[in-house]
């Protein structure tokens, strides 16, 4: 049985057994909405384009700023902290930005109040709601390492493990933020300034446009605690190699923490009904 959800009002949403046919059928339900889900991002040419192109151009653009900047003593070339970077922006910009428009698109339009009338579960809403972004971004990275060992002549994940847990927990932390955030825009114009935060916050100090390894000591202390940091390191050092115990231990910790407080944010304010 599905414990209560709590609401924006303090209300409690009634308890929702799912259909007696269990795990099947929820996957048809998922796999039901997922697939409305993707007809209506490829409908969206805008979305498209920010999921697509957007990326490509900030790839270019971090590789211009490392350029830059001396990686002298980080172990780090250009390309490899172009690309690995380029994995970050498409978690910040397809997932995460992407997925905040979605719900609240969803949410206005009184989609997702129709949906909780019937037998989809609040999880399953949330989730079919994400996958076709996280799909997406699925194919974006893989097409980054594809380039990176063809054009840059970058080797395989050197620790695949890292790299897809970095991966795996990255999805689910940006879907969860994305989720988080919606509670919080009120309206589908509105979601470009309510991302701006984690967006800026993640290009500049998560080691996504310039390497922590280049900051003070101190300063990339502090910066290790963000949000999406820990997911980078592991999929920088996943990718590239050359992760301390230490230093890998701080990134899964700080990536299971925010990523538990982005659940527990999305399971308490989340906001079913329209805002406006």
């Amino acid at each position: 049985m599905t414990t209560p959800t709590a609401l924006a009002d303090g209300r409690t949403a009634p308890e929702r057994s799912p259909s007696p046919s269990g795990r099947s059928a929820s996957f048809r339900r998922l796999n039901a909405l997922a697939r409305a889900e993707l007809i209506l991002l490829i409908r969206n040419r805008s979305a498209i384009f920010v999921a697509l192109v957007l990326p490509i151009v900030m790839i270019f653009s971090i590789r211009a700023s490392l350029e830059q900047i001396d990686l002298a003593g980080t172990g780090l070339s250009v390309a490899g902290a172009a690309l690995t970077g380029g994995i970050g922006i498409v978690l910040v910009q397809v997932v995460y930005m992407n997925l905040v428009t979605g719900y609240v698109t969803r949410r206005e339009e009184l989609v997702l109040k129709r949906l909780r009338t019937g037998e989809v579960t609040d999880r399953e809403i949330l989730i079919s709601t994400a996958l076709p972004s996280v799909a997406l971004a699925v194919i974006q990275s893989v097409l980054l390492v594809v380039a990176g060992a063809i054009a840059f002549d970058l080797s395989a994940p050197k620790r695949p493990e890292l790299f897809l847990l970095g991966l795996l927990v990255g999805f689910v932390m940006m879907s969860a933020l994305a989720a988080a955030t919606s509670a919080v825009t009120r309206t589908v114009q509105t979601s470009q300034l309510t991302t701006l935060p984690l967006f800026f916050v993640s290009l500049f100090a998560s080691g996504i446009f310039v390497p922590l390894d280049v900051f003070p000591d101190k300063l990339a202390a502090v910066f290790e605690l963000l949000p999406l940091t820990g997911v980078m390191t592991l999929v920088r050092h996943g990718w590239l190699g050359g992760v301390e115990g230490g230093d890998l231990v701080t990134a899964v910790v700080a990536a299971l923490a925010w990523t538990a407080f982005a659940v527990f944010a999305v399971r308490r304010w989340f906001r079913w009904d329209p805002r406006g």
